[in-house]
């Protein structure tokens, strides 16, 4: 992991160098500061050999070095965090292009909130990541070097004997890490989960509130929220115990160490006084950075667990099913014929068992049965969101998989039941960024669809501005809006999926005249609930558990006295009773 995150720092290598010259610059001129009062109190301080001259020299130089260390700090500290930035910036375009190519299968097993929570907040938490150990750790591990270097300039023997401090340390911070590492990833799992269930909630919240289940949803996000709490104060308790205190103690114990080797000398010879001060000062500083370095080593931990969790979303091989081969067929009649097909979403039960039919350019063809009979499964496979178990689908005789996905999205167009309408307006919903769809093929579009009187009397007309998926207008005007969508990129396969069950009949009427004019040259799926809608279809495929039960016009189909004339009449004793 740590490899392919420091991958992402090569475009930026020279900015590193420069960083870390800096830093190293910096680092060394502070750490000269302590040697030089040294020398100032042992060669002319203590012998009282002072001058003007010497004052004015030592304060230049001490004034100076600092002037250096506070330029080279700022560059060091900028140019680390514009690479964190830069880099963070970069993995979030990798992670998010990862996501729109994954396949439907993992969308339907992945909770929303916890794909948002990997783009986003643990996207953040590498950023974190990239800042403490570009600034924290590398200043500390340099500053500890350039400590060491200082400390042997004053004295070899005792620097050397301090060195024994420095396996304590590695071993302090190897047990705090050890402890700490699942801790974090519990944490940022219960995170995830609470974002999933937070934005679960907030879809659904209409339908909680109509069901009284606030006090469940409530309690489900409570147990992920107390879980998050108790890993959270485990990690602050053992900070609390190996951080600060740990640190305080080995400093203190050095300190002793160092005061009881310079009694121990002045014993037998004199000891300089400059010179027990400027070791005991840059014995502090060795501290320090090590303490920053465990204080972030908390938060490291908790970046690494988000670094695990991005990684794992980039390594994700559910693709959605890619063109195989070289050749570039192309859409040019719309025969579509599916050969004993079957399909299973999880490998487990199957939804389609050897699904058979075949549509002729031009036809109509419906699909109709109870829920769960296979419809939408069939248009899933034909729109290639998911590939066959067994079995083949081919498109003018050309298997479906040797297409170009960018064919097959000019050629097919698809209306869901569920209209989806993105922010912006309503010119860019219909044209969506599509740049061969002209403004007056938009026009088109929506006349065709019978949309432009209501979006004439709209106060901005096309340029109405849409709000998050389009909640300000009605389920009939988002239809309407998706259905222009649709044929403004003048499909050679139509594709509805209950497209007319969200307008009411006045509107479904006008939007039915306006299919008859497309469905010339045009090969159309429908698929129905109301069986009133598909009377007109060339051919009509009943679905039953999976399997085509029944196939043929609406009058064949009355004749046989099978499950669609089942339906049909339950259908019209509804309606019937209904107007009764």
């Amino acid at each position: 992991m740590i490899k392919r995150l420091v991958s992402y720092l090569k475009p930026y290598q020279k900015r590193v160098w420069i960083a870390c010259v800096a830093l190293l610059v910096a680092t060394q001129a502070k750490m000269m500061i302590p040697v030089i009062v040294a020398h100032f109190i042992d060669d002319h301080l203590r012998p009282r050999d002072v001058s003007v001259k010497v004052i004015w020299l030592y304060g230049i130089a001490v004034l100076l070095i600092q002037l250096i260390a506070v330029v080279m700090q700022y560059i060091h500290l900028v140019s680390f965090q514009s690479i964190a930035q830069w880099a963070v910036k970069q993995l979030r375009i990798d992670v998010f292009g990862k996501v729109q190519y994954l396949s439907q299968s993992f969308f339907d097993r992945t909770p929303i909130g916890t794909l948002v929570s990997r783009v986003t907040n643990d996207t953040e938490n590498v950023n974190s990541l990239y800042v403490y150990v570009l600034s924290t750790y590398i200043t500390g591990i340099i500053t500890v070097i350039t400590v060491y270097i200082s400390l042997f300039m004053l004295d070899v023997q005792l620097a050397t004997w301090t060195l024994a401090l420095l396996p304590i340390i590695f071993i302090v911070i190897y047990w705090y890490r050890k402890l700490t590492a699942n801790l974090y990833r519990i944490s940022r799992s219960k995170l995830s989960e609470m974002n999933s269930k937070l934005n679960e909630s907030i879809q659904g919240m209409n339908i909680i509130q109509a069901l009284r289940q606030e006090k469940r949803f409530r309690k489900a996000f409570t147990t992920a929220n107390n879980e998050h709490y108790h890993s959270t104060m485990i990690n602050i308790k053992l900070a609390g115990l190996m951080l600060r205190p740990a640190m305080q103690l080995l400093c203190i114990f050095a300190i002793v160490i160092a005061l009881n080797y310079f009694g121990f000398t002045s014993l037998s010879t004199s000891v300089k006084i400059g010179e027990v001060f400027g070791f005991i000062n840059l014995l502090e500083r060795i501290f320090e950075p090590i303490y920053k370095m465990m204080i972030q080593l908390s938060q490291v931990q908790n970046a690494v667990a988000s670094a695990e969790r991005v990684f794992d979303l980039l390594d994700q091989t559910n693709h959605s099913p890619q063109q195989l081969g070289h050749e570039q067929p192309n859409i040019k009649s719309g025969r579509i014929q599916f050969d004993n097909v079957t399909f299973s979403y999880d490998d487990k039960n199957t939804v389609l068992k050897d699904v058979s039919f075949a549509i002729e350019p031009g036809q109509t063809v419906a699909l109709v049965g109870h829920t769960g009979s296979g419809k939408s499964s069939v248009i899933n496979l034909l729109m290639r969101f998911y590939s066959p178990n067994q079995g083949a689908i081919t498109i003018d005789s050309q298997p479906l998989v040797q297409f170009d996905e960018r064919e097959l999205r000019n050629k097919m167009g698809l209306v869901m039941q569920d209209p989806f309408l993105f922010t912006g307006d309503i010119y860019s919903n219909i044209r969506y960024h599509d740049d061969i769809i002209t403004d007056q093929q938009v026009l088109e579009a929506a006349q065709l669809v019978q949309a432009t009187p209501f979006i004439n009397k709209m106060p901005h007309q096309f340029h109405e501005l849409v709000g998050e998926r389009g909640t300000s207008f009605s389920k009939g005007q988002r239809q309407l809006i998706s259905f222009a969508r649709t044929i403004a990129k003048n499909p050679k396969i139509l594709i509805l999926d209950e497209a007319t069950a969200s307008v009411d009949t006045e509107t479904e009427e006008s939007i039915q005249v306006a299919l008859e004019k497309m469905r010339a040259g045009r090969t159309t799926i429908v698929i129905a609930h109301r069986l009133s809608t598909v009377q007109d279809a060339d051919v009509i495929l009943v679905l039953h558990r999976g399997e085509i039960v029944e196939r043929g016009n609406h009058q064949e189909l009355l004749k046989q006295q099978g499950l669609y004339h089942k339906m049909y009449c339950l259908q019209n004793h509804a309606t019937l009773h209904h107007a009764t």
